[in-house]
C-alpha cells in the first residue's frame, strides 16, 4: 500500500499563480489539511475531498494529522499559502520525522511515508512582480514574530541586514498583540540606508482585496499594516519610477556601466563559469558566439 504525503505551496491567493504540479497533488488526494482559509482560496479544487481545517496556532497539530492520515494509507495533501518551505509547514514536518528518528516520538509509521514537497510562489514575490523588480539585487527575509525566534536573535539579523544592504522582505511584521517591532525594525535600517528608500506595503498579495502602497523608509509605520501584509524594504540604490499613472520599484543589479559603454551585460568572468550569477543565458549566448565566431 502506497502512503503518500504532498507537502503543497499553493501561492499567494490567485488560483492562476498555483503551480500545475500543486494542481495535480492537490486532485490526486483524498485528505486535505489546511488553515481553513487556503482550503476557502482553492474553491471547487477542493470539492469531494475530505477537509481536515485546523486553526492558527495548531501547525504541529496540522503536521501531525497529515502523517498520520499518509501512514493510514490515505494519500493526503498539507497546505499553506505561499511556498510552504518558507515560514511554513513543511520545515514541521521534516522536523517530526527528526524527533522520530532520534526515538523522541512514538509514531515509526510515518518513516514509511513517501513525501514530495512541491514550492510556490512566495508572498514576497508576488509582492515584488506586482511592483517591477524590487528583488533584483541580493536579497533576506526576516519574520518579525518572536513567538519562536527570541527577539534578540532578529534584532540582530535586522542589523546584519542593514550592514550588508540587503532588500529585506518582512514576513510576520504585526499582530494583534505586537506591533512595535516593525517600527523598531524601520529605525534600525534607517541607521544604514536613506529616508527615501522605497518600501512596499502589499496587503492580500494576488487576492480579490489586494492593496498596494508605496512609501519612503521614514514614513513606514506598523499603523499601516496588519497580519495580512508583507512588507519589503529596498537598499540604499532600489529605485522608484514613476510614469505618468503607472509607479514601479526596481533594484538595479549592477548594469549601469554597462549600459553606459554600450556593453553586452555580461561580466568577462561569465564566460569562462568563474562567476555564477544567474545570467546563465546571457552566459550560454556569449559562449556561442565566440565559438563561431
Amino acid at each position: 500500500m502506497r502512503k503518500q504525503l504532498y507537502v503543497v505551496g499553493i501561492g499567494p491567493g490567485d488560483l492562476e499563480l498555483v503551480a500545475p504540479k500543486a494542481l495535480k497533488a492537490i486532485q490526486a488526494s483524498s485528505d486535505l489539511v489546511a488553515y481553513g482559509l487556503y482550503l476557502d482560496l482553492l474553491g471547487d479544487l477542493c470539492q469531494n475531498k475530505e477537509h481536515h481545517d485546523l486553526p492558527l496556532g495548531e501547525e504541529i497539530g496540522r503536521a501531525r494529522l497529515a502523517l498520520d492520515l499518509a501512514a493510514s494509507g490515505k494519500t493526503t495533501a498539507l497546505i499553506s499559502s505561499g511556498d510552504i518551505g518558507i515560514y511554513a509547514m513543511a520545515t514541521l514536518v521534516f522536523e517530526l520525522l527528526d524527533q522520530q528518528l532520534q526515538g523522541l516520538e512514538q509514531h515509526p509509521e510515518w518513516l514509511d511515508v513517501d513525501i514530495e514537497v512541491i514550492p510556490g510562489i512566495s508572498a514576497m514575490q508576488a509582492g515584488a512582480s506586482r511592483v517591477g523588480a524590487l528583488l533584483g539585487h541580493d536579497f533576506c527575509t526576516i519574520s518579525l514574530s518572536d513567538l519562536l525566534t527570541p527577539w534578540e536573535t532578529i534584532d540582530q539579523r535586522i542589523h546584519s541586514a542593514g550592514q550588508g544592504d540587503f532588500v529585506v522582505s518582512f514576513y510576520n511584521p504585526v499582530s494583534k498583540k505586537r506591533d512595535w517591532q516593525l517600527n523598531h525594525a524601520r529605525d534600525v535600517l534607517l541607521q544604514y540606508r536613506p529616508a527615501s528608500t522605497p518600501v512596499l506595503i502589499g496587503r492580500q498579495l494576488t487576492r480579490s482585496d489586494e492593496q498596494i502602497r508605496i512609501v519612503r523608509l521614514d514614513q513606514l509605520d506598523a499603523s499601516q499594516v496588519d497580519m495580512f501584509t508583507m512588507v519589503s524594504v529596498g537598499n540604499s540604490e532600489s529605485r522608484h519610477i514613476i510614469n505618468g499613472s503607472k509607479e514601479w520599484l526596481y533594484t538595479p543589479r549592477g548594469y549601469r556601466k554597462k549600459l553606459k559603454t554600450g556593453g553586452t551585460g555580461v561580466d568577462e568572468t561569465d564566460v569562462d563559469g568563474t562567476d555564477v550569477d544567474g545570467t546563465d543565458v546571457d552566459r550560454t549566448e556569449n559562449v556561442l558566439q565566440e565559438v563561431t565566431v
